[in-house]
């Protein structure tokens, strides 16, 4: 564009440089909101992957059909009775785990923090071990599943596992809670304190089993595995509702968790209430954790991946960091569970087996950076 008169000095230095800025940065956030939506497109091509892979393979003719209603037999039953729910459940379980870590690292500025390696997950068990083994409560047994015996006394066996399981997360969740509150421990003291609690928690369980009969026992050990076959639709909406809810709370604070990244100083002199919004975040997203592994046994290290995975893409900005772990989260357990059921053929693997292959070494590697640095 032609300049008919000429600019002054002061006004180039102050507004070019300005301008270039603000391109950029809308240059940059449409690029990363680019990302998301190609993060979603790839969740649903997994999805369609997943209703169509298995024991019993459907055309896309097939897999339309059974989706809009049209077909009633096998397919319609393959469909939503075995693989919709599993895939429901893999869906929700993944954003809140992935929201969970995400929340965890960012309120308690660590890196390693996740609801696994801060002993929540493992808490979950032994809640469940304790309900199985200790009330009675019989897990999850063939006859409890497929309604066989007293239906009532099912869903209450079923109900106090998951109870109990939920209150031993939210214990573990509350002890690290206080003492990042409390005590001020450094970041490599939290995740010693959540070893701590992992270990207990685990010896405890290891005692439980030792005294448990052999239905008992291998009651526990199908717990313990992650497993998101196992759910049923009133489970699913109760996590969904809460996840929706959990993830809202979080979502209006994001301008509050971007100042929280910049230092407590200047969160504080920013107006954010910085105890009340880590006493309560870590409440929300231990809840979230607590729940999905209530539901679905020991998921290991998505919390932990999910994150660090996102900020590689999107960088630090929670706005963008939200969405995007869970969408990670999502595409993480989903691709786990279809890997799981290819590799298996008849059956499916666990996919806390396979999350935890993945995390394992996440973890070391951010271990041994941190050594280094």
């Amino acid at each position: 564009m032609a300049i008919n008169a000429p600019m002054d000095d002061a006004a180039q230095i102050s507004d070019d440089p300005a301008g270039s800025v603000t391109a950029r940065y809308t240059a940059r956030v449409r690029n990363r909101a680019w990302l998301l939506a190609g993060l979603a497109g790839l969740l649903l091509v997994i999805m369609v992957l997943s209703l169509a892979t298995g024991p019993y393979p459907l055309s896309i003719q097939d897999l339309l059909r059974s989706l809009f209603g049209f077909s009633q037999g096998r397919e319609g039953i393959v469909v939503w009775s075995i693989r919709m729910p599993r895939i429901a459940a893999a869906l929700v379980s993944g954003t809140a785990l992935g929201l969970s870590g995400l929340v965890i690292q960012s309120l308690l500025k660590n890196p390693l923090a996740s609801p696994f390696t801060l002993g929540i997950s493992q808490g979950a068990a032994f809640g469940a071990a304790f309900a199985i083994v200790v009330l009675g409560a019989g897990g999850l047994h063939p006859e409890s599943v497929s309604g066989g015996g007293n239906g009532s006394t099912a869903v209450g066996h079923l109900l106090s596992v998951t109870a109990l399981a939920l209150a031993g997360a939210m214990i573990s969740a509350s002890v690290i809670l206080l003492l990042s509150l409390f005590r001020r421990l450094a970041p490599e003291s939290i995740i010693l304190a959540g070893v701590a609690l992992s270990s207990l928690f685990v010896s405890g369980t290891i005692l439980i089993q030792y005294f448990a009969s052999e239905e008992e026992i291998a009651s526990v050990v199908f717990w313990t595995f992650g497993d998101v076959s196992r759910s049923t639709w009133p489970e699913i909406l109760t996590l969904a509702i809460a996840t929706a809810a959990i993830t809202a709370y979080f979502v209006l604070n994001r301008w509050n968790m971007n100042a929280m990244a910049a230092g407590e100083e200047v969160a504080r002199g920013l107006g954010v209430g910085v105890d009340r919004l880590r006493l309560s975040g870590m409440f929300m997203a231990s809840l979230a954790a607590a729940l999905v592994t209530a539901f679905h046994g020991v998921i290991a290290f998505l919390g932990l991946l999910a994150p660090h995975i996102s900020r590689r893409l999107v960088g630090a900005d929670h706005r963008l960091l939200i969405p995007c772990s869970c969408l990670v989260g999502a595409i993480l357990l989903l691709a786990a569970d279809l890997l799981g059921r290819c590799m298996v053929g008849s059956g499916s693997l666990p996919v806390g087996v396979l999350t935890s292959f993945m995390g394992a070494p996440l973890f070391l590697y951010l271990l041994i950076r941190g050594q280094n640095r």
